[in-house]
Formats: C-alpha cells, structure tokens, sequence
C-alpha cells in the first residue's frame, strides 16, 4: 500500500524538527559548559543588535549598567504579573535572586556561542510552524494530529519566552529547569504526533503482547524525566561551585557537591536496572521493531552512563558536559518511542475474533 504523500511530507517534517530540537538541546549544553548563557545579555536582540558585536569598542562605556538596569526591570514586571497570578514563591525568588544585579562583561566568543543558540531555535521556530501546515490535512482524518503539531508550536514559543526570562534573571535556577522540562515535553510531542501519523502494517503475532509492559516503558520515561530534571539541579550546583573557586581546581568540583549530586548518581543505577529489564521483555516479544529499540535504549544508555563517570572521574571536562546532556535527552526520547510503538503494537495484536462457522 503506498503511502500518502501528505503523510511523507507531515512525516519528514516532524523529523527534521524533532532532529533540530535535539541540536538545539546539544548547543544549549555547549552554551552552559562554556559560561555563554549571559553572553547576550538582552532578548531577543543581543546588546542591541540582530547581528551581536564583535568588539567591545562597538559598545557604549556603561554598557554593562544598561542591560542590567533593562534586565531588572523586566524581571520586576514580570515578577508582578506571578504574584498577582497567585505564584508569590517564584515572584519572591526572581525578586530576590543577586543573579539578575550581575553585570555581564562582554566576550565575543562567548556572545556568539549564544547567538548560535538563539539562530537554532529561530530555525526550530520555522520548521515547527511548517510541521503544523503540514499537519493541515489530518484536521479531518485524525484530528488530534493536527493539534498535538499546534500544541507542539505553542510549546515552542513558551519556549522562547522562558529563554528571555532565563537570559533576564541571568540563568535563575528555577527558570532552566522549566526550560528544560518543556523541551523534553515538545520531544515526546513530535515523538507521538511522528508516530501516530506513521503507518504500521499488520504483523502476525503469535501471542498478544503483554499490557503490562507498557506501563513499565512508560514509567521508566517518567524516571529519565524526573533524572533529567535532577542533573539540572547537580548543574546549578556545580555552577555555584565553580564560581567559589574561581572556575579553577575542576578536580575538586565533584567533591564539593551536596545530596542532590549523590541521588542523582545512585539513581543512575535504579534506570540502568530498570531499562535492562524492559529490553528484555522487549526482545521477547519477538518484534523486530521492537527488538530496534530495546538495542537503541541500552546503547543510549550505556553511553550515557560513559558521559557521567568521565565527568564525576576525570575533573569534569568541558566537552562531556553537553554530551551528557543530550544523551539524557536522547535516552528519553528513544524511552518514549518505544512506550509510543508499544502501545500501538498491542493494539495491532489485538486477536481478531472471527464469525462462527456453522455446521
């Protein structure tokens, strides 16, 4: 049966925008390991300008105090609207936080890192619109298509509306585990909308695929959530580390980490157990597609765990720390197809019941 070529043109869009998220979430790290959040220090232009300077003689001498005082006083009207929403902790903490009374010095290597960021996400920008026009002709057909493609558009501008509040409250914690969270949230959107969209042929089974087993993907995505929300907060720590050591002594980082860094580190261990365990039953369903992905979640993972002891063993080198990243990110993405095809998959192999035949 051929496919439709609408469902192609939905099915390769929504890949190539779920790819770039994952190069945005890649740079996003880049950014973060090399101190670039605040290498633009306004939003959405970068000291004022669509093209970043490349010389501080291109800025005014008080430059510093103007984009703190435009950063302050954003932070203070946005921390007006939570609290008269009814968020007076977060109000409080943006209120308080010294963060946003920092002023930034102007590197150029570290302005344009972040400029890159920004383009990135202008890109993802363009192409999530494109995936909701693309997304058009299931407006009938199968609706909730269409609507999670808008949902994931919608998603993509909070997105970048956070990114401004990040860049205003100079990288308040709460703020990047927002940021963050929704990301991973815009990943299993598209992840879903891609595979719904698909189409599956009808496979024989020999047996009906245990329910059970989709409760068990699905939790263990829930655990990579939860663990990938932690290492945002082991990331705000070492940060706080590494600015009392003047970001020198890299092998003393670890060492200086509370609670947070430890659970983070033992839990590691409940999702390795965890994921062996589902790919396992995995490959005893017998499904080819299924078998892929259990393949692709231990590789993931086994990578993953490679990227955290080089950090925690090896003096926390600069280069392990987006990879880190990303292949949380991508651990989870791969956890959520799997959860995603599953449930798919046992409603293929439903037993089809066949009329009485008499005699």
């Amino acid at each position: 049966m051929n496919t439709p070529t609408f469902e192609r043109r939905f099915t390769l869009t929504a890949t190539l925008t779920l790819v770039a998220v994952y190069i945005l979430i890649l740079v996003g790290g880049i950014v973060r390991s090399t101190g670039s959040g605040m290498g633009c220090p306004d939003w959405p232009k970068c000291f004022g300008q669509w093209v970043p300077p490349t010389h501080i003689n291109e800025l005014p001498p008080n430059y510093k105090e103007v984009y703190t005082a435009q950063r302050v006083a954003k932070n203070e009207r946005v921390a007006n609207t939570l609290k008269s929403l009814g968020f007076t902790e977060v109000a409080a903490n943006i209120f308080a936080h010294p963060n946003q009374y920092i002023e930034t010095d102007f590197n150029p290597v570290k302005t344009w890192i972040e400029y890159l960021n920004r383009l990135t996400g202008v890109i993802i920008g363009f192409l999530i619109l494109l995936t909701v026009v693309v997304a058009w002709p299931y407006r009938r057909s199968d609706p909730l298509i269409f609507w999670a493609s808008f949902l994931s558009f919608i998603t993509v501008g909070v997105q970048g509306w956070l990114g401004s509040l990040v860049v205003s409250t100079n990288l308040l914690p709460v703020m990047v585990t927002i940021h963050m969270s929704l990301a991973l949230v815009l990943v299993a959107l598209l992840i879903w909308a891609i595979v719904r969209a698909g189409s599956t042929p009808q496979m024989p089974f020999l047996q009906q695929l245990p329910s059970g087993l989709s409760a068990l993907l699905f939790g263990l995505t829930a655990l990579t959530f939860l663990q990938i929300v932690l290492g945002t907060q082991v990331r705000e720590d070492i940060d706080m580390v590494a600015f009392g050591l003047n970001y020198l002594h890299r092998d003393q980082w670890i060492a200086q980490l509370g609670g947070v860094f430890r659970f983070h580190r033992t839990f590691s261990a409940v999702l390795l157990i965890g994921n062996v365990y589902a790919a396992i039953k995995l490959f005893q369903t017998g499904v080819s597609m299924l078998n892929k992905l259990a393949y692709a979640t231990l590789a993931v993972l086994l990578l993953e765990i490679v990227a955290g002891i080089t950090l925690a063993y090896f003096a926390m080198p600069a280069a392990a720390q987006p990879i880190h990243l990303t292949l949380g990110t991508l651990l989870f993405g791969v956890q959520f197809l799997a959860f995603v095809q599953y449930r798919k998959l046992t409603q293929l192999s439903q037993p089809v019941e066949h009329p009485a035949v008499v005699a």
